[in-house]
Order: C-alpha cells, then sequence, then structure tokens
C-alpha cells in the first residue's frame, strides 16, 4: 500500500443540499480548523467509508452529521474529509484504495487507524480539531502513534446520527488536538452537560505494563508525579480480566454488529476490501448465536465489575502496546499485534467509558503514551486532570 502526504479525500462535491460553512468570530472555535473523518454525512458530499464500493453504491447525503453541525456553528471552519480504513475495521491507519496517511511523527510507521487522515491533518497542521470515531481504539490508536491529544468520549454522549455506522454498541465520536487547550475548548462544546467539579484519584494498573516498550517511561513518570502531585494518586493497582476474555468479548460483539450493519450490502455487492479486512469480515459472517450470546454474557459481567473499579478512581494505563509498527510489519504480525492491541483498548470499549491519551513519551525517535480511563460521565474531569498533570510541561 502507498503511503501520502495528503490526508484528505479527493470527493467533488456534487448536487444535493448544500453544505454549510460558517465562519462566525464571535464563537468559540472560531479559530480552529475541522477536518472530519470520512464516515459523517455531510450535506452536499458523498461518503465513501474509506472504500470506492460504498461510495459508488450509496446516495449522496442529504443531511449533515449533527456533531459536524455544532462543530462548525460554533466556529470551526471545515478544510476537508480525511482518509479511513475501509468501513473503520482496522486500527492499522492504512487504505489500499486511496493510500495510507503518512505518519509525520514517524514516517516509516503507521499512522493508526481508522482515524488515520484526521490525526494526520492535525499532525501536518492542516487541521486543528482532527473528528473521527472510536470503536475498538480509532481515536486513542492515531493519537498514540502520531503524538496526539485523543479523547474517546463516554459512549453514547455525543450523536452518531448521520455517519456509516461499525458496531453501534461500541461506536463512539472523537477528537485529536496537537495542544490539550484546543482538546478541552473542543470537548466544552461537544460535551458541555458534563461537569469536572469532582476529582477522583488516580491508580496506576501496573499489570498492564507488563510487555509494554514503553513500561519504564510509564513507571518513571508515575514516579515522579506521585511525588509532584501526592494528592492526586491512590497506591497502584492490578487488573485481572482474563474471566471475561475482554478482547475475544469485544472481537465477537464487534463482529456480530458489523455483519447486522453490513453483511447485505457486503453480501450483495462483493467489494474489494483489502484482504486483511476481508479476512476479519468472514469471521463475522461466521459467527454462531451461541458464540455471540456468551460473549454478551461476559460482557454484562465485566461491566458490573468494572463499573465498581473504576468509581472511585481513574485509571492509568498504557494507550498501546508501545510505538507504531513499522509500515514493512508482515500482514500476520499485525494480526498478532491487533490482538495485544484490543487487550488495552477493549476495556473503555466494553464499559463505554471515557479514555484520554496523553503524548508524554518518545521511545526510539516515535511517540507513544499513556492513558486516563474513567467512570461514565468524567470525560472533562479527565482533562481538568490532565491540565494540573502538565502544567509546567509544554504542551
Amino acid at each position: 500500500m502507498h503511503t501520502t502526504t495528503n490526508p484528505f479525500m479527493t470527493l467533488p462535491q456534487k448536487s444535493g443540499a448544500p453544505l454549510c460553512i460558517q465562519n462566525n468570530t464571535a464563537v468559540p472555535l472560531a479559530s480552529y480548523r475541522l477536518a472530519v473523518k470520512d464516515l459523517f454525512h455531510m450535506a452536499g458530499l458523498p461518503t465513501s467509508a474509506g472504500n470506492p464500493d460504498w461510495l459508488s453504491s450509496h446516495p449522496l447525503p442529504l443531511a449533515t452529521s449533527p456533531v459536524v453541525t455544532n462543530l462548525i456553528q460554533h466556529g470551526a471552519r471545515f478544510v476537508g474529509k480525511t482518509l479511513t480504513d475501509e468501513l473503520a475495521y482496522s486500527l492499522n491507519g492504512q487504505n489500499k484504495h486511496y493510500g495510507t496517511p503518512e505518519n509525520p511523527a514517524a514516517p516509516d510507521r503507521l499512522p493508526g487507524g481508522s482515524s488515520s487522515g484526521s490525526a494526520t491533518a492535525v499532525s501536518l497542521n492542516l487541521a486543528d480539531i482532527g473528528l473521527g470515531t472510536d470503536t475498538g481504539g480509532s481515536i486513542r490508536v492515531p493519537a498514540s502513534y502520531q503524538g496526539l491529544f485523543g479523547l474517546r468520549p463516554t459512549h453514547g454522549e455525543i450523536s452518531t446520527d448521520h455517519m456509516v455506522a461499525l458496531a453501534p454498541s461500541f461506536d463512539t465520536v472523537g477528537v485529536m488536538t496537537r495542544d490539550l487547550t484546543t482538546l478541552e475548548n473542543t470537548v466544552a462544546v461537544l460535551l458541555p452537560h458534563l461537569h469536572d467539579t469532582e476529582t477522583l484519584p488516580l491508580s496506576l494498573v501496573t499489570n498492564l505494563t507488563d510487555g509494554c516498550g514503553h513500561r519504564e517511561a510509564i513507571l518513571q513518570w508515575h514516579e515522579t508525579q506521585a511525588s509532584l502531585h501526592p494528592e492526586l494518586f491512590m497506591p497502584p493497582c492490578e487488573l485481572t480480566t482474563e474471566a471475561w476474555q475482554t478482547g475475544e468479548t469485544f472481537r465477537v460483539i464487534q463482529g456480530y454488529e458489523i455483519w447486522q450493519q453490513h453483511g447485505h450490502w457486503l453480501s450483495n455487492n462483493r467489494p474489494d476490501i483489502a484482504s486483511d479486512i476481508q479476512l476479519r469480515l468472514n469471521s463475522c459472517a461466521a459467527l454462531t448465536s451461541h458464540e455471540v450470546n456468551e460473549a454478551k454474557q461476559r460482557r454484562d459481567a465485566f461491566n458490573a465489575w468494572f463499573s465498581e473499579v473504576v468509581s472511585n478512581r481513574i485509571l492509568v494505563m498504557p494507550t498501546t502496546p508501545g510505538i507504531s509498527p513499522l509500515l514493512s510489519t508482515p500482514a500476520e504480525s499485525l494480526a498478532g499485534y491487533r490482538n495485544q492491541l484490543l487487550s488495552l483498548t477493549s476495556l473503555a470499549g466494553l464499559s463505554g467509558c471515557p479514555q484520554l491519551h496523553l503524548p508524554l513519551f518518545t521511545l526510539n525517535n516515535a511517540p507513544c503514551g499513556l492513558s486516563l480511563l474513567g467512570p461514565r460521565g468524567s470525560d472533562r474531569q479527565l482533562l481538568k486532570i490532565a491540565r494540573t498533570l502538565l502544567s509546567g510541561k509544554q504542551e
């Protein structure tokens, strides 16, 4: 797959409802440029969902996603729709049809997906707000790989109307930015009803750092921050999730929902799709009702337990196992790595909890970081804590 320095889709405006672009300097996002992942419908522009067969087989949208409308009405200036992995069903950031957006922070490595184009647009300073989606990590992963701030909000708090769904019980709208201030201002527009008055203590999940390439950096950061801000921290903890098979549970339920959403179109149109994504789609089609029912039971049991875990703390954990894989990594190796990645990202996916990625570290000249994961509705509290942790440090 070829890489491209252009993270935007080339989609000519066609007939249909006019695209409304406002530029009001008196509103909070007036100075910000907005890049929109090509899953969100915008009146007057086609939606490809990363696949030309999808583009050619779906009508021109006549309505605009409410989240896009909200950001534009608050002053953000739309600058383009961005590349995505096909149907958003990958964490790599690759697209065999339209190109793989470059990772400016590590050009020989994957950009992360599926919100790859939005991340690259922000990294290249072609946009200030990268609007994307996160089902299994598609905000958190590219934010980690490209050294950006990224928030996967509480599931269900931001409307997903008028966008191409992947797995609705996991799909969230998310945002990536180069600095914390821009993220704070954007989230204030998207989640004005949530508050940051309560402050829960932070607890490092030590066993989740096992096997991570930046484990020592996380442990050193924790030691330093706990010394500087002892009032913010409680003792580290360990989370053992094997009983719920979180990664596998997520995979099965996600696969079931994907086939419910797209199985009819896939069967009828037989689109040209990248081989790794096609293999996963074949697995979606083969899932049995027994597998799905068992996975749903495990999810319910996990969520009952996990809601208690995060009721009195905010978890500090690695976002990804380390830096981005090289572009030259073989497909079979990426498939194995995906399972390791999902073991981390599935916690927020299954629980619907918000997760904030902080770009704190560099390893082998490539970025990585850690996340704050809190209870549902704690989105703005995570940002408030991040502001304290980053005080005195350049954003």
